[in-house]
């Protein structure tokens, strides 16, 4: 019998290796290099979380909340090396996906 953690284990690493996931952590790595971008990025995901969490918690988005995400989704959009690294998330998370997909075949079968 097949120990999945051993297979959860080996599937990491290969992860690790993946296309996507090297051209992800390459694009993270140019993002970081620049300071002014790097900056502009995590300010944009503090904010995706801190509205995630009043979402999570019933709490109700304000009118100048809204106003701050759209200002800074703007000034995120104009960013090259932000889009390049969303673009590169986007293909690493498409595999993920993939996977998540396959791992929960036999449960989606066992339903059907």
């Amino acid at each position: 019998m097949a120990n999945i953690y051993d297979t959860a284990n080996q599937l990491e690493r290969e992860i690790r290796e993946s296309q996507q996931f090297g051209d992800l952590k390459a694009s993270f790595d140019r993002l970081k290099e620049n300071q002014e971008a790097h900056a502009l990025f995590q300010e944009f995901q503090q904010l995706q979380q801190g509205l995630h969490e009043k979402m999570m918690s019933g709490e109700e988005i304000s009118e100048e909340d809204a106003k701050k995400a759209q200002e800074l989704a703007e000034k995120v959009q104009k960013e090259d090396l932000i889009n390049e690294l969303m673009q590169k998330e986007q293909a690493f998370s498409a595999v993920v996906n993939d996977l998540n997909r396959i791992i929960m075949g036999p449960v989606h079968e066992l339903y059907n």
